[in-house]
C-alpha cells in the first residue's frame, strides 16, 4: 500500500482528525509530515500497515494522541511522556511565565517544583535559566524516571530530582520560589472528560471532595521552605482561585493574587512569605 492510499482515505467519520493520522502514520514510519507529502508513491511494509491500524485504534478507543506518541511539546521543548504522568497542557506554561516575571534570571535562584511528573515545568525552568538550581520533586517514582529522562534527553545539569511528598521532600534549605501545578479536581466532578479519568493518573487529578486537598498541603508546608519573601506559584482549577488566595492569606502569605489564562480563566494563584 502507498502513503497516498492511506492518507487520501477519511478517518474523520471515526472520530479522527487528519492531523492525528498523519502523526500516527509520521511516528511508524519515523519521517515526518513533511516527507509524507514528498513521498506519496511509497510503498509501507505489511507489518508497517498493521502497526499504524494498531495505533488508530487505541487512539479511537479514546487513548490520548501524546501516550500514543509517547512523547508531547511544552515550551517549544520535547518532552516524553508516559501513562505514569499527566500530559503536561498549553495553560501550565502560565505558571513559567510568571516565575520569570518575578524572578531574576541572571541571580543564583533556588527553585523547587512540587510534583513535577514528567518534569515540564521544572526543566522549562531549569532550560531558560541556567543560574537557577532546579529542585522537582514526586511522590511517583514511576514519574520521577519520566523526569530524569526528559533532563537527560535535554542535557541539563541544574536540576536535581527527589522523591517524596510536596515539601517534605525537599533538602533542608530555604527557596528563592516554590511552584506547583499539583493534582485539583475534585473525586466527583462530572465535568472531566472520560479519555482523562481513563488514561490519565489518578493520583495526579483529584485532590478530595473540593479538590483542594494537595493545595491545602502545599500551602501550610510552604512557609517553612521559603525565604523571606519568598513566592509561592499554584496552578488551580478556574473556579477554586477564591478560595486559593483565601487559603494563602490564611497562612500568612501576602501579595495574594491570581493570574488567567489565554482563556480568560482564573489559573495560577501566587502569594509571598514572611511580609508580616
Amino acid at each position: 500500500m502507498q502513503i497516498r492510499d492511506i492518507l487520501k482515505n477519511n478517518y474523520s467519520k471515526e472520530q479522527i482528525t487528519r492531523l492525528e493520522m498523519e502523526l500516527l502514520l509520521s511516528h511508524v514510519l519515523q519521517v515526518t509530515r513533511v516527507y509524507l507529502y514528498m513521498c506519496f508513491a511509497l510503498n509501507i511494509s505489511e507489518e508497517q500497515y498493521a502497526r499504524f491500524l494498531q495505533l488508530m485504534q487505541r487512539r479511537l478507543q479514546g487513548e490520548p494522541l501524546a501516550y500514543i506518541l509517547g512523547t508531547c511539546e511544552f515550551w517549544d521543548l520535547q518532552f516524553s511522556v508516559t501513562s505514569s504522568v499527566l500530559i503536561p497542557r498549553p495553560e501550565t506554561e502560565l505558571l513559567i511565565e510568571i516565575a520569570l516575571q518575578l524572578l531574576d534570571k541572571n541571580k543564583n535562584s533556588h527553585v523547587a517544583d512540587l510534583g513535577t511528573g514528567s518534569g515540564a515545568v521544572a526543566l522549562a525552568l531549569a532550560h531558560e535559566c541556567n543560574n537557577w538550581q532546579i529542585y522537582a520533586t514526586d511522590n511517583s517514582w514511576r514519574a520521577l524516571q519520566v523526569a530524569k529522562r526528559n533532563i537527560q534527553d535535554l542535557k541539563l545539569t541544574n536540576i536535581t530530582c527527589l522523591h517524596g511528598e510536596w515539601c517534605n521532600a525537599l533538602p533542608q534549605k530555604q527557596f528563592d520560589a516554590i511552584i506547583s501545578n499539583p493534582p485539583y479536581i475534585a473525586i466527583n466532578d462530572p465535568y472531566v472528560q472520560e479519555s482523562v479519568r481513563q488514561f490519565e493518573p489518578p493520583e495526579a487529578l483529584f485532590a478530595g471532595e473540593d479538590g483542594l486537598d494537595a493545595i491545602r498541603q502545599i500551602i501550610k508546608q510552604a512557609p517553612k521552605k521559603l525565604i523571606a519573601q519568598g513566592w509561592l506559584l499554584l496552578e488551580h482549577g478556574f473556579l477554586q482561585g477564591e478560595s486559593v488566595r483565601e487559603l494563602l492569606r490564611q497562612y500568612g502569605f501576602c501579595e495574594v493574587q491570581t493570574h488567567k489564562d489565554l482563556s480568560g480563566h482564573d489559573r495560577v494563584t501566587i502569594g509571598r512569605s514572611g511580609c508580616a
